[in-house]
Parts: structure tokens; C-alpha cells; sequence
């Protein structure tokens, strides 16, 4: 009998030990889920060799640099001379601070990874790094569509130019194509970084991208995806609708000037802005709508290279070449005191 109850405590006491363990791996689990958040990112490198890390690092500051002293000339050339405080010179400051702020969002990191061989960026940079980049491309497309508006009204109505966009009307849509830019990259950015990330923390660009962050998402994200996939096609689609509308009226009203000359000036006004609209649009069109079997990492490097980086360099060249007196004079300006400072140095 004796025996008999020491072996039907044992058993308890083996029953007693044994049932936690069951719920153990799942509490481990938890735990381990909560304890292993991420932290930081690893960034896609260039290059694995030293001598390609470094040779990004020159080719990233020299595009860096001209895309700042472009656009700083751009800036500058506005804002003193005051034959052009006009309204689509207005439009063309505030598109060359976005150029400035979007170029400024991703290259220094790259530089900088590529510089010190290095791939991490901290989760609030990344999410920093991602709103700001979304803001400033997502303004910058608002800005064009006001700039298509800002043409057709000077070639369709010339005669109500000045009614239409006086200095309050052109700070009022300015400002509105900012604050879609804030409203949109804040709700991509609480989406994105409200979502559980388990799948790993490498993501497979040089910067913090939208897409490369929701796929080390471990949740369901369609319900999610499909939301903003439908504001996105809305403030897309819309933007570009009105701007293909507004450049129908103006060949429209181009083709029925009777001098050639006449509609030679006139189509010169819209081309800068056909040609920067085209670049943005093209480039980053083909990066998000690509097929997926033409898809692979350096294709994606070399496409997000071109959507984020090429454009804040070229479009102040693009709209230089319409009206090269004042920017030359800004440029002259610049190396005249360049030289007067030198020779007083060296004095």
C-alpha cells in the first residue's frame, strides 16, 4: 500500500511538472516575440568590394552636391530678382525646396553607409527617413499638377492671369499641395510602422521604401494595403487626369495661334514642365508597376535610383535652360565675391 502511494505521488508530482512545460513554449514564444522587436534596418548595399563602396560614395556626392548648388541657384535667383516674383516662378521655388528636402531624405545615409561600410539605419530613423521622403515626393506631385494649372491659365487666359493667381491664390495652392503631401506620407507612415514586422530586418533597397518594409510584415496586410492602394489611385490618378486635361486645352489653344513663332514662344513655356512631369512620372511609374518577372534587386536599386535621386538633379537644368539671364547673373554673382574673397585672403 505503501508503495502504492509513493507511486501515485510521483506520478503527480510528474503530471504537476510536466503540465506547464506544455504552455511553456507558447509563453516563450510571447516572450521571445516581445523581446526580439526590431530596432534598426539593414540597408541594401551597392557594392560588396571597398573600391565600388567608395566609388558610390564620390558618384552620390558629386550628383548630391550639383542637385544642391542647382537648386540653391534656383532659390536664390528667385527670391532677389524681382522680375521674376511671378507666379510660376513662385511654383518653381517651392519645387526646387522639394527637390532639395527629397534629395537630402535618402543620399547622405547611402553616402554615409557607403562611406564608413556600414548597412544599418535605427526604426525611428527608418520611419523618419520614410515619411520624409513620401511627404516630399508626394508634394512635389501636387506642386506639378498646380503648375499645369499655372500654364494653362497663362496660355488659355491670359487676359485673367493675374485674377486667377494673384500672391494670395498662389500661396493658398502652394500651401494645399504641401499639406497633401504631409497628409499622405503621415497616413503611409502610421500604416507601415503600425504593422508587426517578424520577417527578418534587411530591407532590399538603399533606403526605407514603402513596399520592402510591408514584406517583413508577419500579419495580413491586405485589408490594409488595398485601403491605401485606393487613396493612392485616387490622389495619382486625380492629379494626373487634371493634368492631362489641362495640357489637351493648352495644344488646343497653341495650335490656334496663327503665328508660328507666336505658338513656338507659347509651347516653350510648357515644355520644362512636360519634361520634368515626364521624368517623374515614367521613372516611378515603372519602378511600382513593373512585372514581377522582370523584378530583382538591382533592377530596384537602379529604378529607385532614378525616381529619387536623378530627378532633384536635373529638373533645375531642365528649367534653366528657358530662362538662363538671371540664373547666369546668380552664377556671376557667386564667383565674383568667390574671387574678391580669395583675393582678400590671400591679402
Amino acid at each position: 500500500m505503501r508503495n502504492s502511494f509513493d507511486f501515485l505521488r510521483k506520478v503527480s508530482d510528474n503530471l504537476s511538472l510536466s503540465f506547464p512545460s506544455w504552455t511553456v513554449p507558447h509563453a516563450q514564444r510571447q516572450q521571445k516575440s516581445s523581446d526580439s522587436s526590431i530596432t534598426e534596418f539593414l540597408l541594401l548595399a551597392f557594392a560588396d568590394t571597398r573600391e565600388l563602396q567608395l566609388l558610390h560614395f564620390w558618384l552620390f556626392l558629386g550628383i548630391y552636391l550639383a542637385a544642391l548648388l542647382a537648386n540653391g541657384i534656383i532659390i536664390t535667383a528667385i527670391a532677389c530678382d524681382h522680375r521674376l516674383h511671378t507666379p510660376m516662378y513662385f511654383f518653381l521655388l517651392n519645387l526646387s525646396l522639394l527637390d532639395v528636402g527629397s534629395i537630402s531624405t535618402t543620399v547622405p545615409k547611402a553616402m554615409a553607409n557607403s562611406l564608413w561600410d556600414t548597412r544599418d539605419i535605427s526604426y525611428l530613423g527608418c520611419a523618419a527617413q520614410l515619411f520624409l521622403f513620401v511627404f516630399f515626393i508626394s508634394a512635389e506631385y501636387s506642386l506639378l499638377t498646380v503648375m499645369a494649372y499655372d500654364r494653362y491659365i497663362a496660355i488659355c487666359k491670359p487676359l485673367h492671369y493675374r485674377t486667377l493667381l494673384g500672391s494670395r491664390a498662389c500661396v493658398h495652392m502652394a500651401a494645399a499641395a504641401w499639406g497633401t503631401g504631409f497628409l499622405y506620407a503621415l497616413l503611409h507612415t502610421a500604416n507601415t510602422f503600425s504593422l508587426p514586422l517578424c520577417h527578418g530586418d534587411a530591407v532590399g533597397q538603399f533606403f526605407c521604401e514603402i513596399p520592402h518594409i510591408l514584406k517583413l510584415s508577419c500579419s495580413d496586410t491586405y485589408l490594409r494595403e488595398a485601403g491605401l492602394l485606393v487613396v493612392s489611385v485616387c490622389l495619382v490618378l486625380g492629379c494626373f487626369v487634371f493634368m492631362v486635361l489641362s495640357y489637351v486645352q493648352i495644344f488646343r489653344a497653341v495650335l490656334s495661334i496663327p503665328s508660328e513663332q507666336g505658338r513656338h514662344k507659347a509651347f516653350s513655356t510648357c515644355l520644362p514642365h512636360l519634361a520634368v512631369v515626364s521624368l517623374f512620372l515614367s521613372t516611378a511609374t515603372f519602378a511600382y508597376l513593373k512585372p514581377p518577372s522582370i523584378s530583382s534587386p538591382s533592377l530596384d536599386l537602379v529604378l529607385a535610383v532614378l525616381y529619387s535621386v536623378v530627378p532633384p538633379a536635373v529638373n533645375p537644368l531642365l528649367y534653366s535652360m528657358r530662362n538662363q539671364e538671371p540664373f547666369r547673373k546668380v552664377i556671376s554673382w557667386m564667383i565674383f565675391n568667390t574671387d574678391i574673397f580669395s583675393i582678400a585672403v590671400q591679402k
